[in-house]
């Protein structure tokens, strides 16, 4: 088992560079499936969730082939099997083969996906517009089968603008006879960088950044090139690491745009920054203003971003509140949190935080990915030690982590136990 060692109290100055966007690359992973011929797809982040989906192309058949920050895959000999409960389980993306293998082949047979326990996420959406493109659904336990002798376009509504959902029909209805329309789809970056990818290989999609999505059907997809986006939540946790313990810390190989509901709320908390075309400089103030976040869908304060933020909220002079909106087990950092120092009370989905309190490094547990992040950031600005368990969840998500805050300063080891 490996845990995080963080020596805290440094401050870092110097560059991070972003990665390609891990909840970009989960989905355009699977989609590849899709496609006739090899397609590459370069920027992709070396995690262990990439890894994973990887671990379930090679189990169908498809060739993958990794080269630094590139992955090509060939769909060619791909065999339309069950996946396995062992491989699904490793990450709740693992569902974005159901659109993919039913858009290709209308048929897939796989188990409920993993993830992170975060709170009730069920996959209702995906599977009402799969029903409405023309497919029936058996399930058996946590065993899906869902099958369409034709898949048609049709007018989906989605009741919560979901990022999977949207996705997972977009995957579904690419090459479904007829017109299909998305609306409230999720609007997020990520949504628009998979609309490309596929219109990269030949689809016909429009309106992908927006509350409706067109997807006119065509019969064959072929291979392309495809680039992944800048992660906005790796660069948004980075940059309230900055603005924690940074000194000119820039963050590199961003989209400004992508994390402008972090950087405004920042601003109003009293953080320096200077944003350029695709960076920022981020400098620890010398006192924080307290604030008020609520998370949204995009272009709304980023849920991934609530619990990493949450610790910057200690250090502000009086009383802060965090309400989140999107999932209900998002607060599961806390008790490790007020372990350490801070000042946080939960009221239903509302966390409120007096401060400023200092915090004081200790053992804790990482119990989802973005749980994991916090206390990470926690750790680096701590007087003192900070141990943190189930290291797995924190790699899921962050490329390199270790070496990235070790270039700028940060005294950060991965240890086996």
């Amino acid at each position: 088992m490996k845990v995080l060692e963080i020596q805290g109290g440094h401050e870092l100055s110097g560059t991070i560079r972003i990665s390609g966007a891990k909840n970009s690359s989960v989905a355009l992973i699977p989609a590849a499936i899709l496609a006739d011929d090899d397609v590459t797809i370069c920027n992709v982040p070396e995690v262990t969730d990439t890894d994973a989906l990887s671990e379930i192309l090679e189990f169908l058949g498809a060739s993958v082939r990794r080269a630094s920050e590139s992955i090509v895959i060939s769909p060619k000999t791909i065999q339309n099997k069950e996946i396995p409960k062992e491989l699904s389980k490793k990450l709740r993306a693992s569902y974005y083969f159901m659109g993919a293998l039913l858009g290709k082949y209308k048929h897939v047979e796989m188990y409920f996906p993993g993830g992170c326990s975060i709170g009730a996420r069920p996959i209702n959406l995906h599977l009402k517009g799969f029903e409405l493109l023309g497919a029936t659904i058996d399930i058996n336990d946590d065993r899906y089968v869902v099958d369409a002798k034709d898949l048609k376009g049709a007018n989906i509504y989605l009741d919560f603008a979901s990022v999977g959902a949207t996705i997972n029909i977009m995957l579904a209805a690419v090459k479904a006879r007829g017109t299909s329309i998305i609306d409230n789809a999720a609007k997020e970056p990520e949504i628009v960088n998979v609309a490309t990818f596929l219109n990269n290989m030949g689809a016909k999609i429009t309106g992908a950044g927006t509350s409706r999505i067109k997807i006119v059907g065509v019969n064959k997809l072929h291979g392309c090139f495809h680039e992944v986006i800048p992660d906005r939540i790796e660069a948004g946790t980075y940059t309230i690491i900055g603005a924690l313990i940074g000194k000119y810390l820039k963050i590199d190989n961003i989209i400004p745009e992508h994390i402008e509901s972090l950087t405004s709320k920042l601003i109003e908390m009293g953080v320096e920054l200077e944003i350029g075309d695709d960076y920022l400089l981020v400098n620890k103030p010398s006192k924080y203003n307290p604030v008020e976040v609520q998370t949204q869908v995009f272009p709304g304060f980023p849920t991934d971003l609530q619990q990493p933020f949450m610790v910057l909220t200690t250090k502000c002079n009086g009383k802060s509140k965090v309400e989140e909106t999107i999932y209900e087990n998002r607060f599961m950092h806390v008790p490790y949190l007020n372990k350490m120092g801070a000042n946080i009370t939960i009221k239903d989905r509302v966390a409120t935080i007096k401060g400023p309190t200092e915090l004081i490094g200790s053992e804790v547990e990482a119990t989802d990915l973005r749980a994991g992040a916090s206390l990470v950031v926690a750790g680096l600005g701590a007087k003192g030690k900070t141990i943190i368990h189930n290291v797995e969840h924190i790699l899921r998500g962050y490329e390199n982590i270790i070496e990235k805050l070790t270039d700028v300063g940060a005294k950060i080891t991965i240890k086996e136990i």
